[in-house]
C-alpha cells in the first residue's frame, strides 16, 4: 500500500458544511428574533465569510477574531443592533450539534481499514470534536487536529509539523492529505512535501496554478488510489 496516513480536511470534505451551516444560522438567527428569513442575510454573510477565512488563511486575521469580526460586519451592514461575540458564540454552540457527512464519506473511511486516519482542519477545537463525535466515524480517527488547537492553520506548514509530531510520522512519503481547498490543504501539502488529492465533486476548473497529486469527484475513488490502482491526476 502506497499510504499508510491520510490526513482528511474536514469540511466539504468528509463533512457537509454548507449544510451544517445552513442548519445552525436558522437556529441562531431564530433566537435572537432577528427580521425577516436568514436567507435575507445568507449572501452577505458569505462574502464576508469568505474574505475572513481566507485572510485567515494568509495570516492576516486570527480565528479567535473571526469569529466576531464575521457577524459584526454582517450586522454593520444590515443596520442590526446585535451584540456580535454573543451571537458568534451561540452559533458555534448549534454548530457543533451538526454533524453530516458527505456522500461516500462514510464508506470511505470504513474501507481505509489499512491506513491510519486523522482529520486536519481550520476550524475550532469544541466545535469540531463534537460534530465528529455526533457522527458514525467518531471512533475512525487517531487524532482530531484543529487549526485553534495547533495555533496555526492551513497552508502554514506549521500545523503539519504540528500534526506530524502528534502522529509520530516521520516519513512524508507515505502521507496524503485530502481536501476540497486548493489554497489551504493542496498548497499547504504541496509546501510540506508531501502528496495531494484534490476533492473536487462539482468538477471546477482550477486556475490557481497549484496543482494536486490527485483529483477525485467521488470520495470512494480515493480507494483506487491508496491501492495504487490509479495514475496521477485522475
Amino acid at each position: 500500500m502506497k499510504y499508510e496516513t491520510i490526513l482528511f480536511d474536514m469540511d466539504d470534505t468528509l463533512f457537509d458544511f454548507r449544510l451544517s451551516e445552513k442548519e445552525a444560522l436558522e437556529k441562531v438567527f431564530l433566537e435572537f428574533g432577528l427580521p425577516g428569513e436568514v436567507m435575507d442575510y445568507r449572501p452577505s454573510y458569505k462574502e464576508i465569510s469568505s474574505v475572513l477565512w481566507a485572510e485567515l488563511e494568509q495570516g492576516i486575521i486570527l480565528l479567535s477574531d473571526l469569529k466576531v469580526e464575521r457577524f459584526r460586519r454582517l450586522f454593520l451592514k444590515h443596520e442590526l443592533e446585535v451584540n456580535a461575540k454573543e451571537f458568534g458564540n451561540k452559533y458555534l454552540e448549534y454548530l457543533g450539534m451538526e454533524s453530516h457527512l458527505k456522500q461516500g464519506a462514510a464508506d470511505l473511511c470504513t474501507n481505509l481499514t489499512d491506513c491510519r486516519l486523522a482529520i486536519l482542519t481550520n476550524g475550532f477545537q469544541d466545535v469540531q470534536i463534537s460534530r465528529v463525535q455526533r457522527s458514525s466515524l467518531q471512533n475512525r480517527f487517531e487524532e482530531v487536529i484543529t487549526s485553534e488547537k495547533a495555533g496555526f492553520q492551513k497552508p502554514d506548514t506549521r500545523i503539519f509539523d504540528y500534526a506530524f509530531s502528534k502522529l509520530g510520522i516521520n516519513d512524508k512519503t507515505r502521507v496524503l492529505i485530502v481536501g476540497d481547498s486548493l489554497t489551504s490543504d493542496i498548497r499547504g501539502g504541496i509546501n510540506y512535501g508531501i502528496d495531494t488529492c484534490w476533492f473536487n465533486p462539482d468538477q471546477q476548473e482550477n486556475h490557481t496554478g497549484v496543482l494536486p497529486t490527485y483529483e477525485i469527484k467521488e470520495l470512494t475513488d480515493l480507494l483506487k488510489i491508496v491501492s495504487r490502482e490509479v495514475s496521477l491526476n485522475v
